[in-house]
């Protein structure tokens, strides 16, 4: 009897001490100290029953091989535990193992075909795998949960690459009418609008974003653009600056940059964003230093538009508004009238036809009525 009591009371000690080994470790893993944690489950003497435990920690310190070890015998020492093959079959697809987490989440539809999110991550995986039933499988979560933000996005994604704009609409719609606040089926919104150049709209919906407290060189360029086509050229130059915070030298925004202040009439500021973006930019810019020339011709700075011009025709000597350009710039610089003449006709002899022709005639007669007047006016 007495032996009896002490054999149970050992069995009663040894059981003692091993749930405060398991109380230990799963103590250290709720307070971050996995590879702690881990020692202490693997002392546990029912290692079947923390291999899933040992798992999250070794996911915990980013040693995945270990935790899919660990997974693995999980499974074989309890094959019904179905959270533990999800589990194991989203760290396959994290580590992009997509074919052995595919039959694993199939595995999983058939213990469970009413799981959505069984049918989200699979649709996930065969992304991965290119493979275009992935999109059935967003549809089949949602028919099951219709409130499933992740799926709604998934086909409202879908659908915008198809242009079906009605549909993106209503999926989007059905996704905000739960969660307002879903930053990415507000972008894709946004993104649907500007899609169909309804700019105004699309607008509200990126300025919605950056509400959100969202930012990047995709959102303020095309909020820039958005205002742009509204004629809210401060807006729009406002934005584009934003894009430079992530490129400083960025040179299509500094060229657009310079165009916008063009149209609101600030030519120091065009000028300046012209400027910079010629000097950074390694390509045939023959249109860009004709700009630059018209913004300085705004300012009166003929002389240094005249320079610009020569460099733009030498970018592309074929151009032929670039030597138009030119010739009007030289009248406008030059006081003779002889050479101004000289000008026009030796430009109509380099190209004999074109959009100039009844120009240069008709300036070329003002010009000699000048002169003659001018002489007629010594003459007296």
């Amino acid at each position: 009897m007495i032996r009896l009591s002490l054999l149970f009371l050992l069995i009663v000690l040894k059981t003692e001490a091993q749930t405060s080994v398991l109380n230990i470790a799963d103590s250290l893993y709720a307070n971050g100290n996995y590879s702690k944690a881990i020692e202490n489950y693997k002392s546990y003497k029912n290692q079947y029953q923390v291999y899933s435990k040992v798992a999250k920690a070794y996911i915990a310190i980013g040693n995945y091989d270990e935790a899919l070890k660990n997974y693995e015998a999980s499974i074989q020492g309890n094959p019904n535990d179905a959270l533990v093959k999800y589990n194991y079959a989203k760290l396959l697809a994290q580590t992009k193992k997509y074919e052995r987490a595919s039959k694993n989440f199939n595995d999983l539809l058939h213990i469970d075909h009413k799981n959505p999110n069984y049918h989200y991550e699979l649709g996930l995986v065969l992304e991965k795998l290119k493979d275009s039933t992935a999109i059935e499988c967003f549809r089949f979560a949602h028919e099951l949960d219709q409130t499933h933000q992740k799926a709604i996005y998934k086909i409202a994604k879908h659908y915008l690459q198809k242009r079906k704009y009605q549909l993106v609409n209503e999926y989007i719609d059905k996704g905000l009418k739960t969660y307002e606040n879903n930053v990415k089926l507000i972008s894709l919104k946004a993104q649907s609008y500007y899609s169909q150049h309804y700019y105004r709209k699309a607008a509200i919906w990126f300025e919605k974003l950056i509400e959100h407290g969202e930012s990047s060189e995709f959102i303020h360029e095309k909020l820039s653009l958005c205002y742009y086509y509204q004629y809210k050229f401060k807006e729009a130059i406002e934005q584009r600056k934003l894009v430079l915070k992530y490129n400083k030298n960025d040179a299509t925004s500094l060229y657009v940059i310079g165009t916008y202040y063009y149209e609101i009439n600030d030519f120091v500021n065009a000028e300046k964003y012209v400027k910079q973006f010629l000097t950074i930019e390694d390509l045939p810019l023959d249109t860009e230093y004709s700009k630059l020339a018209t913004i300085l011709n705004r300012q009166k700075k003929y002389s240094e538009s005249i320079e610009i011009l020569k460099k733009a025709i030498k970018e592309n000597p074929d151009n032929i508004n670039t030597h138009f350009l030119l010739l009007i710039t030289k009248d406008t610089y030059y006081a003779d009238l002889d050479t101004k003449i000289l000008m026009y006709k030796n430009f109509k002899k380099k190209f004999p036809s074109g959009f100039h022709i009844e120009y240069i005639d008709k300036r070329v007669s003002e010009l000699k009525e000048e002169k003659f007047m001018k002489e007629g006016t010594k003459g007296n």
